[in-house]
């Protein structure tokens, strides 16, 4: 939880980083990139979560 946590930070602050300065919108597309694959990380923990539990 605290790596899908730091990654959405990263994500948000190379977004924003890359809108404020001018010439870094290389910056926008990676914090798009980290951010949706911190979407998938967290999908698949969240898919193994759900899926450990055993019906009694």
């Amino acid at each position: 939880m605290t790596l899908f946590l730091a990654l959405i930070i990263v994500a948000i602050g190379l977004g924003i980083a890359g809108v404020a300065v001018e010439g870094l919108f290389y910056l926008l597309i990676i914090g798009i990139l980290v951010f949706l694959a911190d979407l998938v990380l967290g999908g698949i923990l969240i898919g193994r979560w759900h899926g450990a539990r055993t019906a009694r």
